[in-house]
């Protein structure tokens, strides 16, 4: 019998990223046995019952709901995990801090910075634990980067550069709106790319990088209008189909982002590559276990682009998995962002990104959408720390 202390989970959505957190939930232990929490999959909850039913079978939940309003005044949940489309976010996150659940939510925060200040009023007032899934934070390249980054290897970082490409919405035969395409939906998504691709970036740039201080954008929507599921009838697109925006960062350096659903032969090519004075990192998701680093410092006959292969355990997370030169996957970052939190509630350390740093992500967001509209320099009033 586990004397491990239990985190009761009440889990809302049943869509992909319900998935992916279910899996981390169900692997950290067997992976990070010295946490003194133990995930219990107690609820799950969405609207469709017959869909939530199986989804709780599969998965191995304890019990089902199909209002979230349920979940949350149910005494035996200690934490609620968010995994709905955006413009649920903030009400759910609200009612779960109001009645002391701790709140995981996925990413972007929400769909504007309006109703993202409540969620973070919300959480502090309450003193609960919280977290945002960017999970790309936990790949282990990605992890050292950082470790590289604020060991001052690079000296002074002039360039960050990233893109994030997909070719999935290119069919003008592809409706909005419904549980599958939400984020085709302006209502629902609140944004298109900018919101959903290059929050991931962002996220990741400020926490590598430093904070953003003012951006210039420009959006693109190539399909006016689709036919809306909803109402079976064709209706204006209102969200963002490519973005590109270049900005400054606190620290005085450069950056360049993209991101696009129409970049026919891109599934999620996802890249960073961070130029300093002295040497340079670079990263590709379609390679997640591979770090790319140029030292200018090696002797000049053998200066060059290293490849670094990162499955040592002497590496981020690595001492959990299986032997050096065997890789892991997209679902393992889930998996980490999971013991990161377990183990913030052992040392009361937030679990990061928290609701503030993500209100900043989303802080940007919103400047990239309002540059593009307005075609001029806008401030993004970061406070980034």
């Amino acid at each position: 019998m586990s004397n491990k202390k239990e985190l009761r989970i009440g889990l809302i959505g049943s869509g992909l990223m319900a998935r992916t957190h279910s899996n981390g939930y169900k692997q950290v232990s067997q992976f990070f046995p010295e946490l003194t929490h133990r995930p219990v999959l107690k609820v799950v909850c969405a609207r469709t019952e017959d869909k939530v039913k199986k989804f709780a079978e599969q998965w191995g939940y304890e019990s089902y709901e199909t209002d979230w309003k349920a979940v949350i005044a149910r005494d035996d949940i200690d934490a609620v995990d968010i995994c709905t489309p955006n413009d649920t976010h903030s009400p759910i996150a609200i009612a779960a801090a109001e009645a002391g659940k701790m709140v995981l939510c996925e990413k972007p925060l929400a769909r504007t910075v309006a109703e993202a200040k409540p969620m973070v009023a919300a959480v502090e007032k309450a003193g609960v634990a919280n977290t945002v899934w960017y999970n790309y934070r936990r790949v282990p390249a990605v992890t050292l980067i950082k470790q590289i980054v604020d060991s001052g290897k690079l000296g002074k970082i002039f360039h960050y550069r990233s893109n994030f490409l997909q070719d999935w919405t290119i069919s003008p035969d592809l409706p909005q709106g419904g549980d599958a395409l939400w984020r085709l939906d302006v209502d629902a998504a609140g944004s298109g790319v900018t919101g959903d691709l290059l929050a991931h970036c962002i996220d990741t740039a400020m926490w590598l990088n430093g904070g953003i201080k003012d951006v210039s954008a420009m959006t693109e929507t190539f399909i006016k209008e689709r036919v809306h599921q909803g109402t079976g009838k064709k209706q204006k697109v209102g969200i963002d189909d490519a973005c590109i925006f270049h900005c400054h960062f606190d620290n005085g350096s450069l950056g360049l982002f993209e991101a696009t659903r129409y970049a026919r032969g891109h599934k999620a090519l996802y890249t960073l590559e961070i130029n300093g004075e002295h040497a340079s990192l670079r990263w590709d998701l379609h390679d997640m276990n591979r770090l790319e680093f140029f030292d200018h410092d090696d002797e000049g006959i053998v200066r060059g682009w290293r490849s670094i292969l990162v499955t040592d355990g002497d590496q981020p997370y690595m001492d959990r998995w299986w032997i050096p030169g065997t890789s892991i996957g997209y679902e393992h970052t889930f998996t980490h962002q999971v013991a990161d939190f377990l183990k913030s509630l052992e040392t009361g350390e937030p679990c990061l990104p928290n609701f503030r740093d993500a209100l900043e992500t989303q802080k940007v967001c919103e400047a990239v959408i309002d540059s593009a509209n307005s075609r001029s320099w806008k401030d993004t009033q970061v406070k980034w720390e």
